[in-house]
């Protein structure tokens, strides 16, 4: 059997995905009884000559000869499928203290324990908020009463911050690790279709259960996982790491270990002091700050699709529910330079979803999109940040970016009316600078709201309507990235031998899918370094 890759097919939306074989076989001259095995790799929809939109696919199929001809048709590849795995190294000889540790079970951490654990490391993973449970109802009273846990929020607690957001899979990165990082995900209860769309997502309603899918798999296969306990410091001999103190609730304790991933996620503010005072080498790093804009789905969907297309919008984005010629709700990708030279682009777009505060702090007020499953609040909404730069911070301090963070929070808690509330307004308050929009540029450096301001009318010209006077503005969102970065080497470890940090929250990420990533590279240097240790 051969195994071919075709790219580029277009069909019409109402063209059924199990139509494709017949596609296929008249795109190239074949029978369509000679293609014993067939899989889509990649859909998305291209409606850049709206009203008439078409869905292009890249699909994989099997045949028992050779397609003649085949060298010369454009978009068609052999596939060798043993090329594409990543295999993890084999075992090293070196002698682990105890066992391997996990700090966090954000997605970088969650992949690194789950590694680890297949490969008989029988990890410790430790996270300083709870199981998904508690968390959930964590949240659910900070919603409804205002009453925060600073360890069980929207960005603490298992799954990490990409738990309560729009479980999007989409990743710039080119890594031959991806598919492996969504084939667990669709095993853990995920959906096949995240195998295939070019914009994957999971949604947090679905995303909760996935998480604890995995996490039951990493305990199956040896690991433990630790919840409610947090990295109080490390105990370093002669530049290597010889054990770390942990707190659970009041109780003290100690892991004796030489191999910890730091998967701590970007909010671990405490943490990052710790390790900066503990000696590991960090650096400032540039991040974002802007706001969120919310829009009726419907003009989005008529901005994207094209007004013409209005009895297609489907209302959710669940593919396996969308019947043929049914359109999910449109999402966007914008940007723009402003005259000042900063950068302003979206962030994180939810088609269907809503915005969340997500605090971590008393005091400190930022806020997230989020989206179901489905997709289907009616409304849309996405980050429109603007660039943050390291000589912005007013410090040398590698910390500084953290403080720069926390300056516009405090500034938009006050701004909110001190109750976790966000400060809002409307976007033709905002654009046209009226005293009730002052609460929300309060909220933010002046460059930002100058250059989110300018770009307004831009984005516009690209997403018609996305100047609606009736649009909502509502501060702040800082979290969109690491302000530091924990250095590593070409082995993974910080300059503290032993400590392996990962994932976003260490600078080498952003987003689920290019952490998880991260987060299995960690485990094999460790892997690479260390003989599994005995029972």
């Amino acid at each position: 059997m051969i195994r071919y890759r075709l790219n580029e097919i277009k069909t019409e939306i109402d063209v059924p995905m199990s139509s494709l074989p017949s596609v296929i076989a008249r795109k190239l001259g074949i029978r369509e009884s000679d293609i014993k095995w067939w899989e889509v790799r990649r859909k998305s929809t291209d409606s850049r000559k709206k009203p008439h939109i078409f869905y292009v696919y890249t699909v994989d199929f099997m045949t028992e000869r050779k397609i003649r001809g085949a060298a010369g048709i454009r978009g068609l590849d052999i596939v060798d499928p043993e090329k594409e795995k990543l295999l993890p190294p084999t075992h090293g000889t070196e002698k682990l203290k105890g066992r391997p540790v996990v700090v966090g079970l954000g997605p970088a951490g969650l992949f690194a324990g789950l590694e680890l654990a297949r490969q008989g490391y029988r990890p410790i993973v430790i996270e300083r908020g709870p199981a998904m449970d508690a968390r959930v109802e964590a949240v659910e009273k900070f919603r409804k009463d205002r009453i925060l846990d600073p360890d069980a929020n929207m960005l603490f607690g298992e799954g990490g911050a990409g738990t309560f957001s729009d479980g999007k899979l989409g990743t710039g990165i080119k890594d031959g690790l991806i598919r492996r990082v969504l084939s667990e995900f669709r095993d853990a209860g995920a959906g096949e279709d995240i195998m295939y769309l070019a914009k994957p997502h999971i949604g947090t309603d679905v995303l909760r259960r996935v998480i604890v899918n995995m996490r039951q798999k990493i305990t199956e296969a040896g690991g433990e996982v630790v919840f409610g306990t947090k990295l109080e410091s490390l105990q370093i001999s002669d530049g290597c790491l010889d054990r770390i103190v942990i707190r659970t609730g009041r109780r003290g304790g100690w892991l004796e270990t030489n191999a910890v991933i730091l998967a701590v996620g970007h909010s671990a503010r405490d943490t990052f002091e710790m390790i900066s005072d503990a000696g590991l080498e960090m650096q400032q790093k540039p991040f974002s700050i802007g706001v969120r804009m919310e829009h009726p789905q419907a003009l989005i969907d008529a901005a994207q699709y094209g007004e013409e297309n209005a009895e297609r919008f489907a209302g959710n984005s669940a593919a396996a529910e969308l019947e043929p010629g049914m359109l999910a709700p449109a999402d966007y990708k914008i940007n723009y330079k402003s005259s000042g030279g900063r950068g302003v682009y979206s962030f994180c777009m939810c088609p269907g979803g809503e915005v969340v505060v997500c605090s971590t702090a008393e005091g400190e007020l930022c806020v997230n999109g989020m989206s179901c499953r489905m997709r289907d609040s009616g409304t849309a909404n996405s980050g429109i940040l603007c660039d943050v730069r390291t000589e912005d911070f007013g410090s040398d301090d590698v910390l500084a970016g953290v403080r720069f963070q926390e300056k516009y929070e405090r500034l938009a808690f006050i701004n909110g009316g001190g109750d976790f509330t966000p400060p809002r307004c409307s976007m033709k308050d905002f654009l046209e600078r009226s005293p009730s929009s002052d609460p929300v540029t309060g909220s933010l450096p002046e460059f930002a709201s100058e250059a989110i301001r300018e770009a307004v009318p831009h984005f516009a010209r690209r997403i018609r309507g996305y100047d609606d006077p009736d649009a909502v503005i509502t501060a702040v969102e800082t979290r969109s990235s690491s302000p530091v970065r924990i250095v590593r080497d070409s082995s993974g470890e910080s300059n503290i031998r032993g400590i392996y940090p990962a994932g976003e929250g260490a600078g080498y990420a952003g987003g689920i899918t290019s952490a998880a990533c991260d987060g299995i590279r960690a485990a094999w240097h460790i892997i690479e370094r260390f003989a599994p240790p005995s029972l």
